[in-house]
């Protein structure tokens, strides 16, 4: 524990339902939902209106549509919300070296070890601070939570949403937490909250109280001891800058259960290409590919294959995980693919002999009368759902159903019009409105599926002139400002 509440979290406000509302003028203040739409399909992320309504990440879309039946729901554009991304891990570079992400819009900095903060009152000038910046940037809104270690940094920027910070002060951690439920602590989910309830624990306060060998002999040894110092407040984890990836993988999950062998085949060798388009952005090879398959009863199988060398070759990774899927019985019908690479590395391996050998292996399939040709990947299929959402753009001339080259929410342009964005799709015609972010409410246009003027887009950014924050933070406090008020404090606009 710091004696001084300078490791700051950060977590942008409904990320991608904000982006979206901030992207489409007619979607500002109205119930926005993003996931995949498809009738297994899951919500990725809900607008505040819309959680108002009932709806939250991870439920079922079908289920939003119930609780929001007037929402609007939208494929997710990973794109964007990867260039938002981009431009708010800038602004945390800028005021510390120990940035650790979490995710596209969560990430812990260390606000000392860039000279930001010193007290709660730097800190909380900072915090302040930086809040403005994301928003001169973005156009979105970011809570924080500021506190002498990382758990309750995150527990303070909850506390804090939506659009607003909370300072926790070194030696009021316990009187904090005392009241709140034992599923506030990290690694307290449904199944351990219920087993502390039954043992009649239900708050922070409960667990203290209850001390390290009670909880010890509840849930075990290592999950126990971890629990008391978390219910004391006590927590020591850095903030690592390197949080270096162990697997790439892709997936996707299908509203009608896969039957046909080779349409399975096709699909493994498109996830397989997706995957390796990952491995390569992020300049990495790998050495052991993985295949998950889940069935039509939900049984999930993996088999893996452990190649000999690091490599990102599309081929090689998309032949491997074809052999893989030979050893899976898929009689029944499969609902979801997966294709990954673990055992990451910085260079391939570039082995002729293995490559001599992977051709020879590819002749003798191709002349066995038993084994199927494998089919051209076009991208097709189901409609991303619970594991995955389908992030490959649709390729120019492809054939696909309506709802898969004009997905909802996604950028258009017609070259008459201009830029526009889906709102809906099907039985031959695809509905558009025309507006773009920072402008006026738009029109609404429909056109034919295959209109020649109309073509898909890239997004716009979300502010058209950005305040240049090129110098910044250079006017952030380097130095003690003065003592802060004691107690845990919370300031919204």
């Amino acid at each position: 524990m710091r004696p001084a509440p300078t490791i700051l979290h950060l977590d942008m406000d409904a990320f991608y339902a904000s982006a979206e509302q901030a992207a489409k003028p007619s979607l500002r203040g109205k119930a926005v939902v993003v996931g995949g739409l498809g009738p297994r399909g899951v919500v990725a992320t809900a607008s505040y209106e819309a959680r108002l309504l009932g709806v939250h990440s991870a439920m079922p879309t079908a289920q939003a549509r119930r609780l929001a039946p007037n929402a609007a729901y939208l494929v997710p554009r990973f794109s964007l919300y990867r260039s938002v991304s981009e431009q708010v891990m800038e602004l945390l570079g800028r005021l510390s070296p120990l940035v650790e992400p979490l995710s596209l819009d969560e990430a812990f900095v260390d606000l000392e070890a860039g000279g930001a903060a010193d007290d709660a009152a730097s800190a909380r000038m900072t915090g302040e601070r930086l809040r403005t910046a994301i928003r001169a940037v973005t156009g979105l809104s970011g809570s924080v939570g500021l506190a002498g270690s990382k758990m309750l940094a995150k527990i303070a920027s909850e506390q804090a949403k939506p659009d607003g910070l909370m300072l926790i002060e070194p030696g009021t951690e316990r009187e904090l937490l005392a009241p709140m439920s034992v599923r506030t602590l990290p690694g307290v989910g449904p199944a351990t909250g219920d087993h502390l309830r039954r043992a009649g624990m239900t708050t922070v306060h409960d667990l203290a109280e209850a001390g390290e060998a009670e909880l010890v002999r509840l849930v075990g040894k290592a999950h126990g001891h971890g629990l008391y110092r978390m219910a004391l407040g006590l927590d020591d984890r850095p903030v690592v800058a390197e949080r270096d990836a162990k697997s790439v993988s892709v997936e996707d999950t299908f509203d009608v259960d896969l039957h046909d062998r080779v349409r399975v085949r096709a699909e493994v060798e498109r996830l397989a290409v997706r995957c390796v388009e990952r491995l390569r952005s992020a300049d990495r090879s790998g050495r052991t590919v993985v295949l998950k398959v889940r069935r039509y009863d939900f049984s999930t199988l993996t088999r893996s294959e452990t190649l000999r060398g690091p490599t990102d070759d599309p081929t090689v990774v998309r032949e491997a995980a074809a052999r893989l899927l030979e050893s899976v019985d898929t009689t029944g019908g499969v609902r979801l693919l997966g294709v990954g690479v673990t055992g990451l590395a910085d260079f391939t391996q570039e082995d002729l002999f293995a490559q001599a050998a992977d051709a020879r292996e590819l002749a003798e399939r191709a002349a066995r009368p038993d084994v199927p040709a494998a089919p051209v990947a076009v991208d097709g299929g189901g409609a991303p759902g619970a594991g995955a959402v389908d992030e490959e753009p649709e390729r120019e001339g492809a054939e696909h159903p309506a709802s898969r080259r004009w997905p909802a929410g996604h950028d258009v342009r017609h070259a008459e019009h201009g830029h526009g964005w889906v709102q809906g799709s099907g039985v031959g015609r695809v509905t558009v409105r025309f507006e773009e972010p920072g402008g006026p409410v738009g029109r609404v246009l429909t056109f034919r599926v295959d209109d020649p003027e109309l073509k898909p887009a890239d997004p716009l950014p979300l502010v058209r002139d950005p305040v240049d924050y090129s110098s910044w933070p250079a006017s952030l406090p380097k130095s003690r400002s003065g003592p802060a008020s004691a107690g845990s404090a919370e300031s919204r606009p």
